[in-house]
């Protein structure tokens, strides 16, 4: 694929992952979701850019923000939007939830609800790859919020010490829930990290989705060699609020708005405006929004889990049975 196919591609990508976004909000509103939602509206490029990096084989896991991921890596908006609804049709047959993405189909191993848990599992598929003597490289991500959690220092630590082609990379959207990343961290420049443990580094910011390719690319290649981890803190920023129950009133509306400047969806858009690519980038428009109304109906009309499954996942003991 050249590069401005790539460009229209990753274009679709991150438009689909934001109207996804947005219809899930409309949904949540109209009470046809549950639960948590935490939206991925802003950060589309370090998902998209992360995915371009790396091969299909290769691992990924993240946090609860997950449902980028998710679709970049190739996850339906079917299965998607109906584990949102909690459907049986859905990626973790409607059990899950937004904070539960699973698809081990396209190695994207979740979804994780504890802040930080699952960066040793991250370091662990590392581990797996190089004691098989794969070159598959496993990428983790962690908010800012998770830095200064044990088990993601223990899991750098190990990966450092035993050189994993693991990366981990630090989506810095600036606040850990409602906390400023300047009141809940001591060493803002959190690539720093990365230095107690002799690991490589690099530290960016994602407005661009091709620089975020090619700069997490940089370090997949190292991992691919042998040559041990990275740590990356990409900094970006995510435009509604921590989950759908905060109003995020401890923001500006003129700092949200002074970071949607620099939006990398549009920034994107622009440019293959400018490059002649503007059919194209209506007809994506189009089978995005096709796309994403079909998901939304699909969950719609799928079936809630039943017995069959609800008891034996939920029960132990004869009553299961």
């Amino acid at each position: 694929m050249n590069e401005r196919d790539l460009a229209i591609e990753m274009y679709r990508q991150m438009k689909l992952i934001r109207r996804f976004e947005e219809e899930s909000a409309r949904a949540y509103s109209m009470g046809k979701i549950g639960g948590f939602l935490h939206l991925y509206i802003g950060q589309e490029s370090v998902a998209v850019g992360a995915n371009a990096a790396i091969r299909p084989d290769d691992y990924t896991i993240t946090t609860y923000r997950d449902h980028g991921l998710a679709l970049a890596r190739g996850m339906t908006s079917r299965a998607a939007m109906a584990e949102l609804f909690g459907k049986e049709t859905g990626c973790s047959r409607g059990l899950g939830g937004s904070m539960h993405f699973f698809d081990a189909e396209h190695h994207m191993y979740g979804g994780h609800g504890i802040v930080g848990g699952h960066m040793p599992l991250a370091a662990g598929m590392a581990f797996a790859s190089k004691y098989r003597g794969e070159d598959r490289v496993a990428l983790g991500f962690y908010g800012e919020g998770a830095s200064s959690i044990g088990a993601t220092h223990e899991a750098m630590s190990l990966a450092a010490l035993w050189k994993l082609p693991c990366i981990f990379i630090c989506e810095n959207n600036e606040y850990a829930m409602g906390t400023s990343l300047e009141r809940s961290l001591s060493l803002t420049d959190i690539s720093r990290k990365a230095d107690a443990y002799g690991m490589a580094k690099d530290r960016f910011v994602a407005d661009d989705v091709f620089m975020v390719r090619d700069r997490i690319g940089a370090a997949v290649k190292r991992a691919r060699a042998g040559e041990g981890p990275t740590l990356i803190e990409v900094r970006t920023y995510r435009y509604r609020g921590h989950s759908m129950s905060d109003p995020a009133k401890y923001r500006t509306k003129d700092e949200v708005d002074d970071a949607k400047q620099r939006d990398a969806l549009y920034r994107l858009q622009h440019q293959l405006e400018e490059d002649g690519a503007t059919a194209e980038i209506e007809k994506a428009d189009a089978a995005v929004e096709e796309e994403v109304q079909d998901a939304i109906k699909f969950a719609d009309e799928s079936a809630d889990p039943g017995p069959d499954l609800l008891a034996p996942t939920t029960y132990k003991g004869e009553f299961a049975r």
